[in-house]
């Protein structure tokens, strides 16, 4: 017979996803950085600036996606952005998708990490550059670069060195 009360029946529940163990490629990244850097060849850092990143409901014990919240000053353009990092096994690599005060839509981002290396790639629109880092021996530490990709508007993309240091 058909439940007629209007509540929901107990006992089943959907299965809980497990994280693909290439997931844990990301854990270096979990904690607060703090950010500098400038353009390509200049002594002076005009970048500064936090991230942080934490597993998305790891409370909950899925740890499925990586949370990156950053704030930063950008040669004085104040830059704040939120990004959700998700793994592809088709690709082998981290897509991604961030929010910001700069763009009113989301921008598609890829992440790769390999070991010690760190690339980073977004190509939308007339936004496409790559960032190529990484990571000190210890961990605490990365640092690279951002250039445009083949092709792209300079003035768009432009060469930047930084250093994120774990807080």
């Amino acid at each position: 017979m058909a439940d007629t009360t209007g509540t929901k029946k107990q006992g089943i529940a959907p299965p809980k996803p497990t994280p693909n163990p290439a997931l844990k490629r990301l854990d270096r990244l979990v904690g607060t950085w703090k950010m500098t850097g400038g353009p390509v060849g200049s002594d002076k850092d005009t970048m500064t600036g936090t991230t942080t990143f934490k597993w998305l409901h790891e409370e909950n014990g899925s740890g499925l996606f990586l949370q990156q919240d950053m704030e930063m000053d950008f040669d004085g353009t104040f830059i704040q952005g939120h990004e959700i990092i998700g793994y592809d096994p088709k690709t082998d690599k981290f897509p991604s998708h961030v929010f910001s005060n700069m763009s009113p839509e989301a921008l598609p981002y890829e992440w790769d990490i390999q070991g010690d290396d760190v690339t980073i790639t977004v190509n939308y629109g007339p936004i496409s550059s790559t960032y190529h880092g990484k990571f000190a021996p210890d961990g605490n530490s990365f640092s690279g670069g951002w250039r445009p990709n083949p092709g792209a508007d300079e003035s768009i993309n432009a060469a930047y060195d930084d250093t994120a240091t774990r807080v």
